[in-house]
């Protein structure tokens, strides 16, 4: 996986491929190494489906895109983002389906916290310019959040430390290099520079400072 190259996946326009689960598929959209479990991925649990035991040796992040997702925990309905910290176990399962957007196995091991956000009640907050942001979670120059971008926003051209990572939910994110409607899942390069900008109501997850410098 080379960290330096910028990456844009319409994942739309991707096929599902099975998971070890026959109820189970997946998106891939980025994987280290056959041996690594460090992944990012959009998968797809089927109605009255479930995933075997298992351990994240360094951790598991998700957003519940659609339907609900469980596991003995607890139900996470759309919208729901969860981390489950480096040595976490769990048997996830869905009873109705849902989609989410999972990544593995890419935590500091000293990030500890069990984090859950239902984003679609939580609070948003005052950003820059017209933004709103909701902040998800923070550690050691990684930071995690939910903005909202109203119709017409544009936002200072700026450069990435750690690179940034983000997942269109809503509407259509923009910049120079092109347009990324709903479902595009985009990262940029430590140091990489963009102007951003909306031309409708928009709502992207995203990550920054987590990327190799």
């Amino acid at each position: 996986m080379d960290f330096a190259q910028r990456v844009v996946v319409e994942t739309g326009r991707q096929d599902w491929i099975p998971s070890p689960s026959e109820t189970v598929w997946r998106k891939p959209l980025e994987r280290e190494a056959a041996e690594s479990g460090h992944t990012t991925s959009i998968v797809r649990f089927g109605a009255d489906s479930y995933f075997p035991e298992h351990t994240h040796p360094l951790g598991e992040e998700i957003l519940v895109l659609e339907g609900v997702f469980s596991d003995e925990h607890g139900d996470y309905g759309p919208g729901t983002y969860i981390r489950n910290p480096p040595g976490s176990r769990h048997s996830p399962f869905s009873r109705e389906g849902c989609v989410l957007f999972v990544k593995l196995d890419q935590f500091d091991p000293s990030d500890t916290a069990t984090v859950r956000i239902a984003t679609h009640t939580a609070a948003w907050l005052p950003g820059q310019g017209g933004l709103k942001v909701m902040p998800l979670h923070d550690f050691r120059g990684e930071h995690t959040a939910l903005v909202q971008w109203p119709a017409g926003e544009r936002f200072q051209p700026h450069t990435h430390f750690g690179g940034e990572e983000i997942l269109v939910l809503s509407g259509e994110f923009r910049d120079e290099f092109g347009n990324y409607p709903a479902g595009t899942w985009t990262r940029a390069p430590h140091l990489s520079r963009h102007y951003p900008f909306v031309d409708e109501p928009t709502i992207i997850w995203v990550k920054v400072g987590h990327l190799p410098v």
